[in-house]
């Protein structure tokens, strides 16, 4: 089982995000990708997601799940001409 941190009655889980240590506030011992996406904002067309340096496919957002002590590399692909 995972081990979720308390800091002033806050439940949270600690991850590594793009290279920053993060704490995100949760009660679940594990989140989806799709769920960090969201609490983080990162609303852009064209992520790259690799969780444990494993690439995620974007059909498996809602299903691959981050646990506390990983390291998630989230990355917006720009386009131009």
């Amino acid at each position: 089982m995972t081990c979720l941190h308390i800091d002033q009655g806050i439940q949270y889980m600690r991850i590594i995000l793009n290279n920053w240590d993060e704490n995100i506030e949760t009660e679940k011992d594990e989140i989806s990708v799709s769920d960090l996406l969201k609490i983080r904002n990162f609303s852009y067309k064209m992520i790259v997601v690799r969780v444990n340096n494993v690439l995620i496919k974007k059909d498996d957002y809602l299903t691959k799940t981050i646990k506390d002590g990983d390291n998630v590399q989230v990355i917006h692909l720009m386009t131009g001409g």
